[in-house]
């Protein structure tokens, strides 16, 4: 299993949610908190002195609402949306507006293709085909028309989905943004994710001397990453 080659004392937690703290889930509202996670992640904040953040795709909302109280600070939709503290405002980035014929396009293969789903975000939007993989080539086809970048906007591919993203916006800038500010300030970032839109803050936080690993690569599932989470909520598994 992995060792963090520092004590606590030195170390940020900056962690992705679906995938790495979850498991991943037919749709984004059916994910399920496991019994305990919670607890793990308070016990390490408290031996992080507060330094542990959630970085992720959804919205900051939706982490209140499925970890209230837990983490010290959230950036939602990679890093669009950013609250440093529990009392600070979430900070919202100036972004293009997605052009409504893309959008239209994309709820006419929903309408077309029973199961597939678009989630709309502030900046963006996020087509899923996990449950009826045969809209997979209508998505493609409708996203191969866009002229995203002209826009403003970049695709990426994520789990059985493409995501429509902001231009300039991700996780490694989200986890820069975060290790400026107290009580991350000095300390060295832990970053884990699931996807290869976690690369971006695995590559900062190895860019600013910590460290970053993914699922399955690093860890095999989110049931064996969680399981190093309680190891080291106990004090398991750091260096000196």
């Amino acid at each position: 299993m992995i060792q963090v080659p520092f004590p606590p004392s030195r170390a940020a937690l900056l962690l992705d949610f679906d995938g790495t703290l979850v498991d991943i889930a037919p749709t984004p509202e059916s994910v399920t908190v496991p019994s305990g996670l919670k607890e793990d992640l308070l016990r390490l904040k408290d031996l992080l002195g507060g330094a542990l953040a959630i970085v992720t795709g959804r919205p900051i909302a939706q982490i209140d609402h499925f970890l209230p109280g837990v983490p010290h600070a959230v950036a939602g939709e990679h890093g669009v949306a950013v609250r440093k503290s529990p009392v600070h405002d979430v900070d919202h980035r100036v972004l293009p507006a997605v052009p409504a014929d893309w959008l239209s396009g994309a709820e006419e293969i929903v309408a077309r293709y029973p199961g597939a789903s678009v989630e709309r975000k502030r900046a963006g939007m996020v087509l899923h085909y996990r449950q009826n993989q045969d809209a997979e080539p209508a998505f493609r086809s409708l996203v191969g028309d866009w002229v995203a970048e002209p826009n403003g906007f970049r695709l990426q591919d994520a789990h059985m989905a493409i995501e429509l993203r902001p231009l300039g916006v991700d996780k490694g800038g989200a986890v820069r943004e975060l290790m400026a500010e107290n009580p991350f300030r000095g300390r060295l970032p832990l970053f884990v994710g699931d996807d290869v839109t976690d690369m971006d803050g695995v590559r900062a936080a190895r860019q600013m001397g910590g460290d970053g690993w993914l699922i399955p690569d690093d860890f095999p599932d989110a049931a064996t990453f969680r399981r190093w989470l309680h190891d080291l909520s106990e004090g398991h598994g750091w260096g000196a």
